[in-house]
């Protein structure tokens, strides 16, 4: 192929495999276009080649997977365009620089190996994702796995979570690329057979870890307010006294509200606002889960959700632990960028990392603020002790940043595969959407139309008991994945070296 060709297909898969994580993607999709990387990479000649490949191939899907992060800058920020795009493409960029590392690991490490190639690929796959999971506070958006929240590989979800999927679909890819490119002898066939009996074998495995506890009659409110209105003082007391109205007339156990939908602090409401909707939840029979800022100047802010229920003097609190960079809290050097825009930015105080649980009728409840629910390993951490893990996630989301867009359907799939890691049901109240309830088998059971003014009512049924996900990432987080990762490509250079 010409050199022009050659940069251009890994350019091509990488925009391909971001499709895989939107509405016209498929878990096939993302098994192909990682496929045609894994054969872009097999034919390089050198590490220095096969990276680059690897940069293409992250750059093009990143940028493609995360495009929506330029509304908030350009739209709601008002940074010139240019420089929004610029800031979303540099960002893809070096995000994937994790990705051009493995890929040249993976050259020098599985040409001379009697290793399968394909489970070196896998590990380097995985190693790359795991990075950028965790590096940096981590931003392990549209990770390889979430294109299986549906389809053959979701069964590997309570047993290795989204990374586990994402190897094993590097696996599968890589042997179907290495199929296409040195011939079908059985030998060149092992890994991919080897790979989808794994597949069957975790598939006969009876799934029902956790079991059926208590039916709540959940509501959960979306305001639809737009971002740019949010703070508006001409629209503001609108927004204050629909959600009065709505908390107020809620029945059934449960109300919830979308992150910050009461957007001041306790003490710059109306006065006797914050106290009428304490007095009305101490009376009734329906308890509340609310997402307002708390905090002071004196002792520092937090992105939090109080829980008012009956009988309960001091209010439930739950502050968001997992700051988003840029939105809650300011990397170091990067004041001048946030001074660029015109955004309530700031940093905010880190939340405790394993909160207990709101109790309703006996069902353990799980606040997790918008971003929080992508780093499973951190919400398994709430599972370590079995007798106080979550029954029910309530994920409380405003991406109102980030328009009508592609995000909204990814956050979904995101809180769809925790729903399939832990086996139990997902609540989520947004303020533009996804808002809907999801069960423990990742089914979307009820859902409000997105970008509209909307309440939802319906049932939820908690679960209870421990997925091995949920077991082993309660007690050691990603580390095993780690090393298995690590012990893979360190056989693959012991044989290399002899």
């Amino acid at each position: 192929m010409r050199p022009r060709a050659d940069l251009l297909i890994p350019l091509l898969a990488g925009a391909a495999h971001a499709l895989a994580f939107s509405h016209m993607g498929t878990w096939s999709m993302q098994l192909v276009a990682l496929a045609v990387l894994a054969w872009c990479v097999h034919r390089a000649a050198t590490a220095r080649r096969a990276a680059l490949l690897g940069w293409l191939f992250g750059t093009a899907w990143l940028a493609g997977g995360t495009w929506w992060l330029f509304i908030s800058m350009h739209r709601y920020g008002g940074l010139p365009a240019w420089l929004a795009a610029l800031a979303v493409l540099l960002l893809a960029g070096f995000l994937s620089l994790y990705l051009a590392l493995a890929m040249a690991a993976y050259v020098r490490l599985a040409a001379r190996t009697r290793l399968w190639p394909p489970l070196v690929f896998a590990a380097a796959w995985l190693l790359a994702e795991l990075a950028r999971g965790v590096l940096f506070t981590g931003f392990p958006w549209v990770a390889a796995g979430y294109a299986h929240v549906e389809g053959p590989l979701s069964t590997l979800a309570p047993f290795a979570g989204v990374y586990g999927i994402g190897f094993v679909a590097a696996w599968i890819a890589a042997a179907a690329a290495r199929l296409a490119g040195t011939g079908s002898g059985p030998r060149e066939w092992m890994p991919l057979v080897a790979a989808l009996l794994l597949c069957v074998v975790v598939s006969s495995i009876p799934h029902d870890f956790t079991v059926p506890t208590r039916t709540l009659t959940v509501t959960l409110l979306q305001g639809n307010v737009p971002q740019d209105e949010k703070f508006s003082a001409d629209h503001l007391p609108r927004v204050l006294d629909w959600y009065a109205d709505e908390l107020d007339s809620a029945t059934g156990d449960l109300v919830v509200t979308p992150e910050t939908a009461i957007p001041l602090l306790p003490q710059q409401l109306p006065p006797g606002y914050w106290e009428a909707r304490e007095q009305h939840f101490a009376q009734s029979e329906t308890a509340a889960l609310i997402g307002i800022p708390l905090g002071s100047f004196a002792e520092g802010y937090t992105n939090s959700v109080v829980g008012l229920k009956k009988n309960r003097p001091v209010p439930y609190r739950y502050d968001k632990h997992h700051l988003v960079p840029f939105g809650e809290f300011i990397p170091f050097g990067f004041r001048w960028f946030v001074d660029m825009m015109n955004m309530p930015l700031g940093d905010f105080q880190r939340g405790p990392r394993n909160p207990p649980s709101f109790e309703v009728h006996g069902e353990r409840i799980a606040p997790n603020i918008c971003y929080e629910d992508l780093f499973g390993e951190e919400l398994a951490a709430r599972f370590a002790l079995p007798s106080q893990a979550p029954t029910i996630f309530a994920n409380i989301s405003n991406i109102g940043w980030f328009g009508d867009t592609v995000a909204v359907h990814q956050h979904l799939q995101i809180s769809r595969m925790r729903a399939l890691e832990f086996q139990i049901p997902m609540l989520r109240a947004t303020n533009t959407g996804a808002t809907a309830i999801i069960d423990h088998t990742a089914r979307v059971v009820q859902e409000l139309p997105p970008f509209k003014r909307a309440v939802l009512t319906g049932p939820v049924q908690g679960r209870a008991g421990l997925t091995p996900y949920a077991r082993w990432a309660s007690q050691a987080g990603l580390w095993p994945l780690l090393a298995g990762a690590v012990l893979l490509l360190a056989v693959a250079a012991a044989w290399r070296r002899r």
